[in-house]
């Protein structure tokens, strides 16, 4: 039998373990508890779980000019791929999947235009965005530093991962570069110069068709003029695809590309008229449609767009218009989804609120995924993953964007 003293030495060594589980419980992260307390081999967090709380934390620490992000049907993880970096502002980003992942660039430094802007990129390893990196800069071997514009990522088909960028002081007078990696953006080969006359894919990711690069591009030299430009695998030859006359004087830049079933492709393009303007091809993109303004505004910023793998389009744009209304500019940034590229249907408001949301990348991975980064507030860059087969479609009546998807 126990002493009076050897009873009281029992329950005070009882009192103290009470004690420290419930300073544990209370103080340490949820993470660690559970982690403490998992049986062994059930310590697993799948992406998704991470980006949930990722999501969670971001929309947190959102700047204060924006509102809280929507949630939507179809919604998978929503993220920004840092949370500080070495620029004050950034844009432009373009995504990309390689046989490692995916991998994310942008523009950053002071402002743009600056002449401290580079590219910079991040890659997703283990689930987690790596710390960004410079990649590519505007520094000549002599005279003044120059800014990096537009970057665009494009994976060769059993090819090297390409880095489209542009340099020089101002759209109207830039330059294309491009830089190659074999190790899915791990490392980079020294810049190469494009053709003179050849700028590359000038916001949006090219298109592979039969065995080649075909890329929207543009100029802004005195006006707003759309172009196409076919490349082979290497680089080597490049062909310009200039449209045959630009009907209607609308001022437009950056197409994106999209592939109908019956093999036509159809650009949709960025235009400073209040809407988005189209044009397509029957042959390859040898020859282009007259172009036509279609249902959907435009508030004079990017766009883009991805034929999904059952054959429909997807866009993401900025449902607004430039200076009446509210949401209004790129306060407000939209998902939408059409069957043939030509019927939309609204799908989702993906962030509104003062501020800036603009200028998406959009793709579909190998997993039926939708993976788009975007500029939030020019200070950071914003990645949602989406399943397009939950998506939950609306007309768009007399193309006003529905009040509850707002």
């Amino acid at each position: 039998m126990f002493t009076c003293h050897q009873a009281l030495v029992w329950y005070r060594s009882l009192l103290i373990v009470l004690i420290l589980f419930i300073v544990l419980i209370l103080w340490c992260p949820p993470s660690a508890a559970e982690a403490a307390f998992a049986p062994a081999g059930t310590w697993h967090v799948k992406w998704a779980q991470e980006g949930a709380s990722r999501a969670s934390t971001a929309e947190e620490q959102e700047s204060s000019g924006s509102q809280k992000s929507p949630q939507f049907p179809g919604l998978v993880g929503s993220e920004f791929l840092f949370e500080a970096a070495p620029f004050p502002s950034c844009h432009a980003s373009t995504i990309c999947e390689t046989e490692q992942g995916l991998i994310a660039a942008w523009f950053g430094g002071s402002e743009e235009g600056a002449a401290d802007v580079r590219i910079w990129s991040s890659r997703q390893v283990d689930g987690r965005w790596t710390k960004p990196l410079p990649v590519a800069d505007g520094l000549p071997d002599d005279g003044p530093a120059l800014p990096c514009w537009n970057p665009v990522l494009f994976q060769v088909p059993g090819g090297p991962l390409l880095l489209f960028y542009k340099i020089g002081p101002s759209p109207s007078n830039w330059w294309g570069m491009v830089k190659r990696s074999l190790d899915a953006g791990a490392s980079w080969s020294d810049p190469e110069r494009l053709p003179d006359g050849y700028l590359g894919p000038i916001k949006n990711k090219p298109i592979w068709l039969n065995q080649r690069l075909l890329a929207g591009s543009s100029t802004e030299d005195g006006e707003w003029r759309v172009h196409f430009e076919r490349a082979s695998a290497d680089l080597a030859e490049w062909t310009n695809l200039a449209l045959r006359r630009q009907q209607g004087n609308f001022n437009i830049i950056q197409p994106t590309l999209l592939r109908g079933k019956d093999g036509r492709i159809l650009a949709l393009c960025r235009s400073a008229d209040g809407f988005i303007v189209e044009t397509s091809s029957e042959d390859g993109g040898e020859t282009w449609s007259q172009l036509r303004a279609t249902s959907l505004p435009n508030p004079n910023s990017g766009i883009d767009g991805v034929t999904l793998q059952d054959g429909r389009q997807l866009l993401v744009y900025n449902h607004t218009s430039k200076e009446a209304g509210s949401p209004r500019g790129r306060e407000m940034l939209n998902l939408a989804l059409s069957p043939n590229g030509e019927e939309w249907l609204a799908a989702a408001a993906l962030e509104r609120g003062t501020g800036e949301f603009s200028y998406p990348a959009v793709i579909q991975t190998r997993d039926g995924l939708v993976h788009l980064t975007y500029t939030h507030q020019r200070t950071r860059i914003k990645h949602l993953v989406i399943d397009p087969e939950k998506l939950v479609l609306q007309p768009l009546e007399q193309g006003q964007w529905p009040a509850e998807l707002r």
